[in-house]
């Protein structure tokens, strides 16, 4: 068994990525070295997938205080909350990025010595993603058994994460403790991650794979005979309602049609109980990326271009939600609300 990928590191306050838009020519890391950098590579999928977004956003913060540390609790506020506010900026749909600055900036206020928590507290953060992650992984396998053939969408595994992953993590988890499957990964245009990062990452660990058109889903399911769908999220209503990369609803719609179980990967963080349907923002992307295929023109220039980067999947399309805790089943809002109140986030 192959050593896990981890996506991220803190060295001395400076951030040390996989740069995934080198992938899957070359595994290349690059350092960032400020919050503009920061930003930048979260704006520019460097690095990509609401886990990961949120720890380098924590750490970009904690860059933040470590390069201001000699100033006072106030002057290391204002820096905090400019730089806060520039993330904010930076991916306007996966919760993760809103939950991560969040919770440094709570510590920022709270703390007498808020350099020092909180670059503990990204750390923690950091630590706590792939331990979230592998409790997802442990819980998630359960429902793979032996022989199954598996669909998934876009990039859920370590490059996701920190390292493990979501819903690839419980894939690649189940290969690891020796179940036989077969996996079939979608290249989900326009950025291909599945194409770029899940073909890697399967190819990596040595998993049975195909990668597959987009436009080959619903041929795939019914000739191939998939057994299950398991995606990811960048967020989850509190009815269940899940906001993913675009082509999931597609995937979910033509998955109840063919009576295949369809299941949600996500930790807990990913769970927005505040906003409703009408308030999700879906992140709009630039025309650029659909028209060109990496620097090769495929569409005319002028052309008008609709690049929705997520999509809404309605919660009677799902099966089960796997979290950090339990498999969540329907009814969803009610299962939801009992989870989060055990753990007192309600």
């Amino acid at each position: 068994m192959r050593e896990r990928l981890q996506s991220i590191y803190w060295k001395n306050g400076k951030i040390v990525i996989i740069d995934q838009t080198k992938l899957p020519i070359s595994l290349e890391y690059k350092v960032l070295e400020n919050i503009n950098e920061v930003a930048e590579a979260i704006i520019s999928m460097r690095v990509r997938g609401a886990p990961l977004i949120g720890v380098t956003a924590a750490l970009g913060l904690a860059q933040v205080a470590y390069q201001n540390r000699d100033l006072s609790k106030d002057q290391l506020i204002l820096k905090l909350e400019k730089a806060a506010d520039k993330l904010r900026k930076t991916r306007p749909t996966a919760v993760n990025l809103f939950f991560a600055i969040n919770r440094i900036m709570s510590v920022a206020y709270q703390s007498p010595e808020p350099a020092r928590n909180i670059i503990e507290e990204a750390l923690n953060m950091l630590r706590e993603d792939i331990e979230i992650n592998q409790k997802i992984a442990e819980i998630g396998q359960e429902i793979i058994e032996n022989g199954d053939i598996i669909l998934t969408h876009c990039n859920t595994g370590s490059l996701a994460t920190v390292s493990v992953g979501t819903a690839l993590g419980i894939i690649t988890y189940a290969h690891e403790i020796g179940k036989k499957i077969k996996v079939y990964a979608t290249e989900t245009r326009p950025k291909l991650q599945g194409a770029r990062l899940t073909m890697f990452e399967l190819l990596y660990a040595g998993i049975d794979s195909y990668l597959i058109p987009d436009t080959a889903v619903a041929y795939t399911m019914k000739t191939k005979k998939i057994k299950k769908v398991i995606v990811g999220a960048d967020r989850i209503l509190r009815d269940g309602t899940t906001y993913n990369k675009i082509g999931t609803y597609q995937i979910a719609i033509v998955a109840r049609e063919m009576n295949i179980k369809f299941y949600i990967a996500a930790p807990t963080s990913t769970f927005d109980l505040e906003k409703n349907r009408e308030s999700v923002v879906i992140e709009e992307r630039g025309g650029e990326e659909v028209i060109y295929f990496d620097k090769c023109q495929i569409a005319p220039s002028n052309a008008n271009v609709f690049n929705p980067a997520f999509d809404e999947t309605s919660p009677e399309y799902i099966d089960g939600i796997i979290t950090e805790y339990e498999i969540l089943k329907k009814p969803f809002e009610k299962n939801i609300h009992t989870l989060f109140k055990s753990i007192s986030r309600v």
